[in-house]
């Protein structure tokens, strides 16, 4: 390692010639070494961090005198002069108010925590290191106000103030300022493309509207993690976890996750680094066979099942038609025997990532010129409208920024790959098909039916006689004739034979900002702005794009004023503005207005009001989607796509005899938009007493920008030897974009629906109506139309409030205990817009609370964390069901052993072994039980 560090010095031709030297250890005030603290030149960018052990050796270019500023997060700084070449000066830091913190996602300029004009959660390296979750990104969980729904082992979605589901498209996470989404899927993947442990420097989280300084899609939060710098935090560094995942439905599995961090300063001038990390597990596997449509029902107690996790049996129909009408046929629905998701995939869990970056100083001081890299690949499961087994999804990023303490300028890419990705529910029924057709299995299914009521059998006894021969020689998995199929149908692209999912999607990114403060001085003013490409191409398997790729673009700019004014010594108030132009070639432009004031009392005690705004563009998938699911083909509101999904689509034997349809007719999903019907209407019918329709007709609008308006009122502050932060909104909604079912029949004009004159219970009637009206109604008797879930705008409002606290404190000499309570509720009429999918996803009550000590004894630390949710009903594309209430406790220990540079840890998430899940549809989520080595992490 020596040899290549030299070789690259002689390569980069950046020599060091330090003039003095001072070296000395940092400690806590029981005695405790701080590794990584920073040593900092004060007026200067030259600086170093300590070992493992405390020890520093700073060496500049640079004679004293001179003052070095010590600081370390969580503790008070010192400045101490230095006065003579090799001189030892040792420090001992008092630890400081928590308050004191500094965050920047707030106002995009460093501030204490305390005078943030908004809400902000920071997850800085001591909670990191002290998180009984099995990695830094599951600890985000302990955080007020957070959810994290967890999809599988290695992917979980982050979210605040409710409405979101895995696709999370309304929340922001960025690492180092580029987005992690992936570009397909306009969300990010977890932690996919996100950070090793050992990299992380900070975390801040940004609740609620975010777009007058963020854009967009920082709609409902965003998400803020930096990483260390090769100039401040040099060396090599590195993890690695052992232990098991213990789950009822897959028993006991080994999991492993290890990073390493290889960082060197060269000089002032330069620096790079290089992480990589990796995770193997097994995935919490998805065993809910429950009956989507008769709880408790099961295949042998419902000849139409169709259960959560089994694929293939949602294909169905009803075998009184499909049979011409005889009349020994009953007129009942019955679906095909399906898949169980475990049949369907090997659950394995993986993730590969690494990065890399160059840094240059080309003059010694702030002013930095870095290119980064970034490339992510695993496994895993995700549960958007469909259940889809990710396997070798890549994403990759190119990052080049310019930048120095008042401004940036940054330029990046992001492209993904979906490697082997499949649908599995799109793949059991094409598997099923590939085997026996559809036409056939129920041809077999019918006969054999008629034949057994012929023969005397009863109605039950007949309906398993007919799938008992339907089912002769079906392909069962775990033999050579299933994989052979199996493996055809999960490569092929087209759904209506495969499942496979393709994609090579990329944004293109590029934002700046400046803050003038060093120019004007009545206050501090920033400027900014952005521009993204987005470029989908998922060749027709996501969206529209069979033909080719979808482009469009948006533009960004914003500008916010800062002043602070002093009232009297006891009194300071802190007023902030912000406003924020954005325009998408697909709509008008926006402005988004946010203005805050913090009033600080005696340095103890800060209140602060703030009124923001946001708006969200319609993301890609709300625009672009065309994808066929179980609930009906999902479909997007831009105003030219619906006319690239065209299909062919069976007619019914009636339609054609009585009629006159033709066998098959072609649709274009524009119909969800210009001829369609409440998905409802089924139910609306039967206890329809006359007059117009036109209450059922839904004919979608297209979509347009979501906007919020949100109040927020909140209070950070000491009381004795309490800490308390709490905060109250309330957010109000307009043009709310969600999902609307509606039905599309393959005949008649909805907009002459009129039933004036219909009696459901007088058949008669019928012929009294227009003849739309009567085709449109033989349709919806027949089941001839299309289902589609629409992407629309809700002409009503949409309000959520809600509130948190957290209260931290030190107790029994030192012990750390924090404590808060989250509520969120939902102001929105449900039962007048039955049709209409706010997916709120959130408990109304959620209760956190941690308790631990970093020295319990020397070198010897531990931590305990409990979390209590309350029941919600979740609401997705894929299923919609209740989420019990649950409780998890998560604990571990952990010593340090300076000699080695070593800290060793031992956890388990979920100690007390209550399984439980975060969203219907997924797998229990059981324990993880794991010992981890982490080494010279500083």
């Amino acid at each position: 390692m020596k040899t290549i560090l030299k070789l690259f010095t002689m390569l980069f031709c950046v020599v060091s010639f330090a003039q003095t030297t001072v070296k000395g250890k940092i400690t806590d005030n029981t005695g405790l070494p701080l590794p990584g603290a920073n040593i900092v030149v004060v007026g200067t960018t030259s600086g170093t961090i300590t070992d493992f052990d405390g020890n520093y050796t700073l060496a500049v270019d640079q004679d004293p005198p001179f003052s070095i500023r010590i600081s370390y997060t969580g503790f008070e700084p010192q400045t101490v002069e230095v006065t003579s070449n090799n001189q030892t000066i040792d420090v001992s830091l008092k630890e400081g108010n928590t308050l004191d913190e500094v965050v920047i996602s707030a106002s995009r300029t460093p501030e204490r925590i305390f005078e943030s004009p908004v809400t902000v959660e920071r997850f800085g390296l001591k909670e990191i290191k002290n998180t009984a979750s099995a990695d830094f990104y599951g600890g985000l969980e302990s955080l007020k106000g957070v959810d994290i729904n967890t999809n599988s082992l290695t992917f979980k979605s982050i979210n605040t103030r409710g409405f979101a589901t895995f696709a999370n498209t309304r929340f922001v996470q960025l690492v180092d300022g580029m987005d992690n989404s992936a570009p397909a899927l306009n969300f990010p993947l977890g932690n996919l493309l996100g950070m090793t442990e050992t990299d992380v420097l900070s975390v801040e989280l940004l609740p609620g509207a975010s777009s007058a300084l963020y854009g967009a899609n920082a709609f409902n939060g965003i998400l803020f993690m930096r990483s260390k710098s090769p100039f401040d935090h040099s060396g090599i560094s590195g993890y690695i976890k052992r232990g098991i995942t213990s789950q009822e439905a897959a028993g006991n599995n080994d999991y492993t996750d290890l990073g390493i961090r290889m960082a060197y300063k060269f000089s002032e001038k330069f620096a790079a680094k290089v992480n990589f990390g990796y995770l193997k597990g097994t995935d919490w596997y998805a065993t809910n066979y429950d009956d989507k449509d008769m709880p408790g029902g099961t295949r042998e107690s419902n000849i139409n099942y169709d259960g959560v996790n089994t694929y293939g049996d949602n294909v169905s129909t009803n075998i009184h038609v499909a049979s011409g009408g005889l009349g020994i046929i009953p007129n009942v629905s019955v679906s095909r025997t399906g898949y169980r998701e475990e049949d369907l995939t090997d659950y394995s869990a993986e993730s590969v990532k690494a990065d890399w970056g160059l840094y240059f100083r080309p003059w010694e001081n702030d002013f930095e010129i870095q290119y980064v890299g970034k490339v992510g690949t695993g496994s895993t499961i995700y549960q958007g409208a469909q259940r889809y087994r990710i396997d070798g999804f890549s994403l990759q990023q190119h990052k080049i920024e310019v930048k120095n303490d008042d401004f940036f300028v940054r330029g990046y890419i992001t492209s993904d790959k979906a490697g082997d990705t499949y649908v599995m529910d799109v793949a059991a029924p094409n598997i099923l098909q590939a085997w026996k057709s559809h036409e056939d299995w129920f041809g077999d299914y019918i006969q054999t039916y008629a034949g057994a009521v012929l023969g005397g059998a009863s109605e039950a006894q007949a309906h398993v006689a007919a799938r008992q021969v339907a089912e002769q020689g079906r392909l069962e998995p775990g033999t050579p004739e299933f994989q052979e199929v199996f493996d055809q149908v999960t490569s092929d692209t087209n759904f209506l034979t495969g499942s496979a999912f393709k994609d090579n999607s990329k944004i293109y990114h590029a934002d700046a900002n400046y803050n003038l403060g060093d120019l004007v001085d009545f206050a501090e003013i920033q400027v900014g702005g952005s521009h993204r490409t987005y470029r989908l191409n998922s060749f027709g398997t996501i969206y529209t794009d069979a033909t080719g790729p979808i482009t469009y673009s948006e533009l960004g700019l914003y500008t916010q004023l800062q002043r602070s004014l002093e009232l009297n010594e006891n009194l300071e108030l802190k007023l902030t503005g912000s406003l924020r132009y954005d325009k998408s070639e697909l709509f008008d432009a926006f402005l988004s207005p946010r203005i805050s004031a913090g009033l600080t009392v005696n340095e103890n005690h800060n209140f602060r009001a703030s009124f923001q705004t946001g708006f969200r563009n319609p993301d890609t998938q709300s625009l672009y989607i065309g994808l066929e699911t179980a609930l009906g083909t999902l479909i997007g509101g831009a105003p030219d796509n619906g006319d690239r999904y065209v299909r062919d689509y069976g007619v019914s034997p009636f339609a054609q005899n009585n009629l006159g349809v033709p066998s098959t007719i072609s649709q274009a999903a524009s119909a969800a938009y210009n001829n369609s019907l409440f998905a409802s209407i089924g139910t609306g019918l039967s206890n329809h007493s006359g007059g117009n329709g036109s209450n059922y007709i839904a004919n979608s609008d297209y979509v347009k920008p979501e906007q919020v308006s949100s109040f927020e009122l909140g209070y950070r502050g000491k009381i004795q030897d309490f800490i308390i932060d709490a905060s109250a909104y309330y957010s109000s909604y307009q043009d709310f974009l969600a999902g609307e079912g509606v039905i599309a029949p393959f005949y008649g004009d909805v907009s002459n629906f009129d039933l004036t004159g219909y009696d459901p219970n007088n058949p008669a009637t019928v012929a009294g109506l227009n003849s739309d009206t009567q085709q449109i109604l033989a349709a919806l008797q027949n089941g001839d139309f299309q289902a589609y879930q629409t992407n629309t705008n809700s002409s009503e409002k949409v309000n959520s409030y809600g509130a948190a606290i957290q209260v931290s404190t030190k107790v029994f000499d030192g012990f750390d205990l924090s404590a808060n309570y989250t509520y969120a509720k939902l102001d929105f009429d449900v039962k007048k817009n039955p049709d209409f999918r706010t997916n709120f996803n959130t408990p109304e009550h959620k209760v956190k609370a941690s308790f631990g000590k970093t020295d319990l004894f020397k070198n010897v630390g531990f931590n305990v964390s409990w979390r209590w949710s309350d029941n919600y009903f979740w609401e997705a594309s894929f299923g919609d069901g209740d989420v019990p209430a649950f409780h998890v406790l998560d604990a571990q220990v952990n010593f340090r052993i300076p000699g080695l540079k070593s800290a060793f840890k031992v956890g388990a998430t979920n100690l007390l072994q209550d399984e439980y899940f975060t969203a219907f549809g997924t797998g229990y989520i059981g324990s993880q039980y794991y010992v981890s080595w982490t080494i010279n992490n500083l």
